[in-house]
């Protein structure tokens, strides 16, 4: 039986996936909108192909390198480095419209955890250097979350939000999308072992794809998303 710091540990966890977390994820399809606008996904198996490719090939060479790195940060109190890897990140999201919505989340958690009377959050609430990645890993830091959990629950959490933008565009039924979730939680062990395993110098992505996507959502006619 886990002893009460462990268990304490797993409920902030869960508290920070918790569709109920009010950052604000809900509001983004992250290209996924545009995807679908465009018909390069017309069906259930285009959603999960494109989460997937996202999930193995974007986050886990990106934001999970990025993550652990900041976690690591926050455990040393290692400004300088919090800083470079925020900027880092934010410096590689492909449109505006993706980094406007890591800043929007960023600062939002921001908000929370300084409600939550984590003292540190406060200067993100208002920063431009305020990715959510930067956000997620003090709060796992200062509820001492391991690092792999929160990894995985990154993953799991933004998983979960594009299979639900997908329910609402496709559509999709409640079943199928909890079919592919179960499908896509086998991805993320493994890609959570890839990003930890790249150096700094490996760190990164290559998503035209998302960034088209993501860019042409901004000015898309109709939207249900934010951009």
């Amino acid at each position: 039986m886990q002893d009460n710091h462990d268990t304490l540990a797993s409920l902030r966890l869960w508290q920070l996936i918790s569709p109920a977390l009010p950052v604000g994820a809900y509001a983004y399809s992250q290209g996924l909108e545009y995807a679908l606008h465009a018909e390069w996904i017309k069906n259930a198996e285009d959603v999960e192909e494109w989460i997937s490719g996202q999930l193995k090939n974007n986050l886990a060479c990106l934001d999970i390198p990025v993550l652990s790195r900041l976690y690591v940060a926050w455990q040393k109190n290692d400004v300088a480095s919090i800083d470079n890897w925020s900027t880092f990140i934010l410096a590689a999201r492909e449109s505006r419209e993706l980094v406007e919505e890591d800043l929007h989340l960023g600062r939002a958690l921001a908000t929370l955890l300084a409600n939550l009377d984590i003292e540190d959050a406060k200067k993100y609430t208002t920063s431009n250097a305020a990715p959510f990645v930067n956000l997620l890993a003090l709060a796992a830091v200062k509820w001492q979350i391991d690092v792999e959990s929160i990894m995985k629950a990154y993953l799991w959490m933004w998983c979960e939000n594009q299979v639900a933008a997908a329910i609402k565009l496709v559509p999709l039924g409640q079943t199928i999308g909890q079919q592919m979730l179960i499908r896509l939680a086998d991805v993320i062990p493994c890609a959570v072992e890839t990003g930890a395993l790249l150096a700094d110098n490996e760190i990164g992505s290559l998503a035209p794809g998302l960034g088209i996507a993501s860019a042409l959502h901004e000015t898309q006619y109709s939207r249900l998303f934010r951009s």
